[in-house]
C-alpha cells in the first residue's frame, strides 16, 4: 500500500524542512538582487536613478542581515562551522532524493472522506 503524503498524517516534519528551504532559496534571491543593484548602480548615468537604487541596495542589505540572523537563530546555516554546514547540507541534499522518490500524486486519489464531496 502506497502512503497517501495529502494525508496530513505523513507530512509530519514537512513544514519544519519546508521553512528551511524557503528560507534559504529567499537568502539566495537576496543576494541575486544585491548583485543586480550593484550593477545597475554602476550602469546609471542619472544621479535620482542612482540615488534610489542606491537606497534599495540598502535595504536589501539590511534584509540579507535580517535573514542570515534568523538562519543562524534556526540553525539553518553555519557560515563559521564548514563542518556542520556540510552536515547540514548533506542532510538537505538526501532529503530532496527522498522527497524526488516519494509518489507524490498517487493513482488511487480517493480521500476517503478526508474532504468533503458533493454527492453523485
Amino acid at each position: 500500500m502506497n502512503e497517501d503524503y495529502l494525508d496530513p498524517k505523513y507530512a509530519e516534519g514537512m513544514p519544519k524542512m519546508a521553512d528551511s528551504s524557503v528560507a534559504l532559496d529567499f537568502l539566495l534571491t537576496i543576494k541575486t538582487g544585491i548583485r543586480y543593484y550593484a550593477v545597475a548602480l554602476t550602469e546609471t548615468a542619472s544621479s535620482t536613478l542612482r540615488e534610489t537604487l542606491f537606497k534599495q541596495l540598502d535595504a536589501a542589505i539590511d534584509l540579507y542581515e535580517e535573514t542570515v540572523q534568523l538562519l543562524l537563530e534556526k540553525g539553518w546555516l553555519y557560515p563559521h562551522d564548514l563542518g556542520k554546514q556540510i552536515e547540514l547540507d548533506l542532510k538537505s541534499a538526501d532529503m530532496a532524493l527522498a522527497i524526488a522518490e516519494m509518489e507524490l500524486f498517487p493513482r488511487d486519489t480517493d480521500r476517503l472522506g478526508t474532504f468533503a464531496t458533493p454527492f453523485k
